[in-house]
């Protein structure tokens, strides 16, 4: 097992396409004992290769590059190269970049990978997050958290059926449950339930209010109203 001590460093793969960023992290890294770069790549499957030939630690990841990028590339990496589940033993890929997207964290993750850096992550946050990532350790940029959290914390999209949608825009239309059941040729009682589960699904108690809510959530056409 590695332990990133300066006897026993960290073996860490740096891929970026851009020679002057790359050669940055490698800098950034050179003064680190506990840490040793063994290995630059220029595109994934470089990236790929490299993996495959000197079983890193960890490997730094951009994700934009050409001939394979980064996603692709973790995606390979966390495969193996005979198929899932046969990677080298312990290697863990750490995103490093500059693109802070939900689209682009979660395809990163989706991939495999074991954690979400930004570039202007400094020396002593990298250091750690190479090390925490070498453990098996989740490691997000601070925005990339706040991101996901907030993701997370998004109320999910209110979805009505197509026969819901025609119920309330009756009830737009200012009919009462026995005229909407003759209009859509279906039981009130029918016309009851589904105006039930609207209002569970708008969170409101009452017709008024569902079709207030529904418009506001462009559910219905505020021309359906009367």
């Amino acid at each position: 097992m590695t332990t990133g001590s300066p006897d026993q460093p960290l073996r860490v793969v740096v891929a970026d396409d851009h020679t002057v960023m790359r050669a940055g992290v490698v800098a950034l890294l050179a003064s680190e004992p506990s840490i040793t770069v063994v290995a630059e790549a220029d595109n994934g499957r470089e990236a790929v290769a490299l993996v495959a030939a000197l079983a890193p630690d960890v490997v730094l990841m951009d994700l934009r590059m050409p001939v394979m990028d980064g996603v692709a590339a973790t995606a390979e990496i966390m495969a193996g190269p005979a198929g899932p589940g046969t990677r080298p033993a312990g290697t863990r890929v750490l995103i490093l970049t500059t693109y802070d997207t939900d689209a682009e964290i979660e395809r990163a993750v989706e991939a495999g990978a074991i954690g979400y850096l930004l570039k202007d992550t400094t020396r002593e946050q990298l250091v750690e997050a190479i090390r925490s990532a070498a453990r098996g350790e989740t490691v997000l940029a601070p925005r990339v958290a706040e991101r996901l959290v907030a993701r997370m914390r998004r109320p999910a999209p209110v979805v009505l059926t197509a026969r819901e949608v025609d119920v309330l825009t009756a009830v737009a239309d200012g009919l009462s449950n026995a005229d909407i059941g003759r209009r859509l040729v279906i039981a009130e009682a029918t016309v009851k339930t589904h105006l039930l589960r609207v209002f569970a699904k708008l969170d409101v108690s009452d017709r008024t209010h569902a079709v207030v809510v529904a418009m506001d959530h462009g559910l219905l056409p505020r021309h359906g109203r009367q």
